[in-house]
């Protein structure tokens, strides 16, 4: 199955690299090119990205499978051009809406009868919701951080002596606000909000995540630190214009990167208003809510309006379709 060692291909770490991208290997161009459709279409063209032996499951196009894994090699592994082929082809370009008689055909959408849907990875989900707030911070390179998590978790399962034994979230935005790359992850205690979301714990190489939809993961959304300040971020940022139908248009523009539907608008201006009398009736509400996390709020703006554009920010941040690719 496999080909054998040439002459010139030592018995060393530069032997095994030549005879993995050697042209007559059947695996490495097939098992790379599978990895990079599962991320562009959430699923393997041979499902089981973990295992592409004899154990694993068949691809649906094998034909694709080899002729993708051919022009990847002969492209010089260019990845960049791999992926413009994908994301550039009509299987998917399709709309992700599924019929009945579509869904009834192909449940699974193994063969791509509609564009891809799946939810966001954990570390994309907080990505996202700093970039758009404004409050991510893109610097490369750096310390990890510690992001804010409940205290405790690590008392269990670190060594009294050991500088992990407890947990002591980072401050300043500099800090905190980078990109989930950057996370400090303890591997017997992972951050709370990663695992929540399906990130393995990297106790063991993970190719292919699970992806599940809890009633947790909604709380999470809602309720998490970073993910209200980045509300409140969001908030603030379309407080720049004028009115209040201009600035829940600027928050869906922010997230979903589509116009506002007239129902939309109006449930979102239904919820504005309910919200404002609560804290325009409670203003200490209103100024503990603008109070989460690590970023600065404006003072000079109205407590009760900055609050409640802050609730319609964290019910648009937690929409399907802000959530799902």
């Amino acid at each position: 199955m496999f080909p054998p060692l040439k002459n010139d291909m030592k018995k060393d770490r530069l032997g095994l690299a030549r005879w993995l991208l050697d042209p007559a290997h059947p695996m490495t161009s097939r098992v790379a090119v599978n990895r990079f459709w599962q991320q562009v279409f959430g699923t393997g063209l041979v499902k089981t990205t973990e295992d592409m032996g004899l154990q694993g499951e068949p691809p649906t196009h094998q034909e694709l499978l080899d002729w993708l894994a051919v022009e990847f090699r002969e492209s010089g592994w260019d990845v960049k051009k791999l992926m413009k082929l994908m994301v550039m082809s009509n299987t998917y370009q399709q709309s992700a809406k599924v019929t009945a008689d579509r869904y009834a055909a192909d449940p699974g959408n193994r063969y791509y009868s509609r564009g891809p849907r799946h939810r966001l990875d954990a570390e994309i989900l907080r990505d996202q919701a700093l970039y758009v707030s404004g409050l991510l911070v893109e610097k490369t390179g750096g310390p990890s951080m510690k992001p804010p998590q409940p205290s405790g978790l690590w008392e269990a399962v670190g060594y009294v002596s050991s500088n992990t034994a407890n947990f002591k979230a980072d401050t300043g935005v500099e800090k905190v606000h980078r990109r989930s790359l950057y996370t400090f992850w303890k591997r017997t205690a992972p951050p709370p909000q990663m695992t929540a979301m399906d990130a393995p714990s990297r106790e063991s190489c993970t190719v292919r995540r699970e992806r599940t939809n809890t009633p947790l993961q909604a709380l999470l959304l809602l309720n998490e630190t970073q993910y209200v300040e980045c509300a409140r971020a969001l908030a603030q940022r379309s407080m720049a214009v004028p009115t209040v139908d201009e600035r829940l248009k600027f928050i869906v523009k922010c997230v979903l990167s589509r116009e506002a539907e007239a129902q939309e608008l109006s449930i979102l201006r239904s919820a504005y208003e309910d919200h404002l009398k609560k804290y325009q009736a409670q203003p200490a509400e209103a100024e503990k809510l603008l109070t989460v996390g690590e970023s600065k709020p404006d003072d000079k703006l109205s407590k009760p309006e900055f609050a409640t554009l802050t609730m319609v920010a964290n019910i648009v941040l937690n929409l399907d379709e802000a959530v799902t690719k």
